[in-house]
């Protein structure tokens, strides 16, 4: 996972690389907008777990870049900027950024904050594997930002392939998970069903069938 950082200042970009790297955190960069929507507009979208946004870019500003491309993805994001205005940073708040940073910034400050919203994302438990994002606390389930519409016993079934993320999740377990959640028996091809109609609804392939054992959702 990484941490996709939006500034065009290079010398910013290369000591937040080098001092994040020395923190155990990858950050990749974009100088603008226009950089940051090819970004967001690729796979390594699904790989991003928090932005760091500079508000001023060479080619716009980055107050509609995350109200048109990054909000709707539920990417933590922090803004940037060399303005110490008390409306730009109500401003950033009020559309949904997680938090706020004026420059010149402390390096080791950025770290913390970035640290600290990373433990509360982790808590927050919203999970997202390619298109799919799962908020654990809500048990809704969203692909790419649209709620998708799928039954109880299919939502407790994904909530436990999710709870158990790189690990093989046995047909045994979900069927007596099954069993506790309705008090009837289900057999083995009514789980099956149950499974493809996940697959249908999310029209993705993050279940991985383990053949004879189960079934698994792997981070990416």
């Amino acid at each position: 996972m990484q941490i996709l950082l939006i500034e065009d200042n290079e010398s910013i970009i290369e000591g937040l690389i080098y001092s994040f790297k020395n923190a155990g955190l990858s950050i990749i960069s974009a100088k603008t907008i226009n950089d940051a929507k090819n970004i967001l507009n690729s796979e390594l979208k699904n790989k991003i777990m928090l932005i760091i946004l500079d508000i001023t870019l060479p080619d716009g500003s980055g107050f509609n870049l995350f109200k048109d491309f990054i909000k709707d993805e539920s990417i933590p994001t922090i803004f940037l900027t060399a303005k110490d205005d008390e409306n730009d940073i109500v401003a950033g708040l009020n559309i949904g950024a997680e938090d706020y940073l004026t420059k010149p910034f402390s390096t080791k400050e950025l770290l913390a904050r970035v640290n600290k919203i990373l433990l509360r994302k982790n808590q927050k438990e919203i999970i997202k594997i390619k298109d799919i994002t799962f908020d654990l606390d809500k048990m809704v389930v969203y692909k790419n930002g649209k709620k998708i519409e799928i039954s109880s016993l299919e939502l407790k079934i994904l909530h436990l392939l999710f709870l158990n993320l790189n690990k093989v999740v046995r047909r045994g377990t979900i069927l007596d998970k099954l069993w506790e959640w309705t008090g009837n028996d289900v057999d083995d091809h009514t789980l099956t069903v149950y499974i493809n109609r996940l697959r249908e609804k999310l029209k993705t392939d993050i279940i991985v069938t383990i053949k004879g054992i189960g079934y698994r959702i792997d981070e990416e």
